[in-house]
C-alpha cells in the first residue's frame, strides 16, 4: 500500500501523487525499507517515517530493555549487560513509558466497570529522603488490576522534617491535587455505588464523598508490616487490603528505584512516572493474565 505524503499536500488536494522511489537497508537491523517520493512537493520519505520508532538507531534493544526495567534491574546495569550507553537506556525508558501510558489509557477506556476497589499511598523519594514523593495507587480488589496511579511531591515528616526544611526550604504538599486527578481519571471505570476501601487516613473520606457520594466506603486499621514484602505486606493472618498491599510489594520488588535498600534513586519525577507506567502495563497485560491461565489449567 502506497501511503500519503507526510506533509499532507496530497490529502488536501484529494489526489495521490506519491510514487515508489527505490529502497534502502536500515543500518540498525538490516531490514529492507521502501522509499517514496511525493511528485507534488518533492519530499522524500519511507515506510519508517510513519513508525513510532522513527529515528531510533537501536530499536532492536527496546524489547530487552523493557523486560529488564520491569524485572528490578537498574539502568546502569542494563547498559552494561546490553553493551550500550546509559543515555540510550534513559531515552528508551522515556519512549517506552510514553507508549505504555497510551496503552494503559486505552485499556482503562475499554475495561468494564469494577465494583470493588482499594487505594492508598506508596512513598518514595527524589534524589534524597529529604524530598519524599507519594504514589497514590488504586487497584481492583480481588484481581489486583492496576486501575491508575498519580505521583506527587510531599513535605518530609518525622525526624527528617527539620533537616529537609533547613536544607531545601518549605516543600509544597501536592497530594490533594494528585488525588483529585486520580479520582477524576477512574470515575468512568468504577461504579457509583462501588465498595471503596482504604486505611484510616482522615484525608481520604472527604475525597471519596466528593467523587463517589453513593459509594460504600470502608476503612481498615493500619497494621505492622512484615519483613517479606519490605513492609507492604502485613503481619496478620487476614489482610483486608491484601490486593493493594500485595500490588505495592510487587512494585517495590520489580521497580529498582523503589527498593527499600538500594543505591538507585529517582533524580526526576518524570522518569519515575515512565517506569511506573511500564510496570503497570507489564503487571496488567502479562503477570495477571499468566496467573489467570494457571488457574484455568488447575481447574
Amino acid at each position: 500500500m502506497i501511503p500519503h505524503c507526510p506533509s499532507g499536500c496530497s490529502r488536501r488536494q484529494n489526489v495521490r501523487t506519491v510514487v515508489r522511489f527505490g529502497h534502502f537497508y536500515r543500518s540498525s537491523d538490516r531490514r529492507k525499507i521502501q522509499r517514496f517520493k511525493c511528485a507534488h512537493c518533492g519530499r522524500y520519505f519511507s515506510q519508517a517515517s510513519f513508525s513510532k520508532k522513527f529515528g531510533q538507531n537501536k530499536r532492536h534493544l527496546n524489547g530487552e530493555i523493557f523486560k529488564l526495567l520491569v524485572s528490578g534491574v537498574s539502568q546502569r546495569r542494563i547498559a552494561r549487560m546490553l553493551n550500550c550507553h546509559l543515555t540510550t537506556v534513559s531515552r528508551k525508558l522515556s519512549f517506552l513509558g510514553q507508549q505504555a501510558r497510551w496503552i494503559n489509557h486505552c485499556d482503562r477506556l475499554k475495561t468494564s466497570k469494577v465494583s470493588e476497589v482499594q487505594f492508598d499511598d506508596l512513598e518514595t523519594f527524589e534524589h534524597t529522603k529529604l524530598k519524599p514523593l507519594s504514589v497514590t495507587l488504586m487497584v481492583e480488589k480481588g484481581s489486583r488490576q492496576i486501575l491508575a496511579f498519580e505521583v506527587a511531591r510531599m513535605p518530609a515528616k518525622g525526624l527528617l522534617a527539620k533537616k529537609s526544611l533547613k536544607k531545601y526550604g518549605p516543600r509544597r504538599d501536592e497530594r490533594p491535587q494528585s488525588r483529585d486527578r486520580l479520582f477524576r481519571r477512574i470515575q468512568s471505570v468504577v461504579f457509583e455505588n462501588a465498595l471503596i476501601e482504604s486505611d484510616q487516613n482522615p484525608s481520604y473520606f472527604p475525597l471519596v464523598k466528593v467523587f463517589f457520594p453513593k459509594a460504600r466506603y470502608q476503612t481498615c486499621k493500619g497494621q505492622r508490616g512484615a519483613v517479606t514484602g519490605q513492609g507492604e505486606l502485613k503481619k496478620i493472618g487476614f489482610d483486608p487490603l491484601f490486593s493493594l498491599n500485595h500490588t505495592c510489594a510487587m512494585f517495590r520488588a520489580n521497580v529498582n528505584r523503589l527498593f527499600r535498600k538500594t543505591w538507585c534513586t529517582t533524580k526526576k519525577i518524570q522518569p519515575l512516572i515512565d517506569h511506573l507506567e511500564l510496570y503497570a502495563f507489564y503487571h496488567n497485560r502479562v503477570l495477571l493474565k499468566q496467573s489467570q491461565r494457571k488457574k484455568c489449567i488447575d481447574l
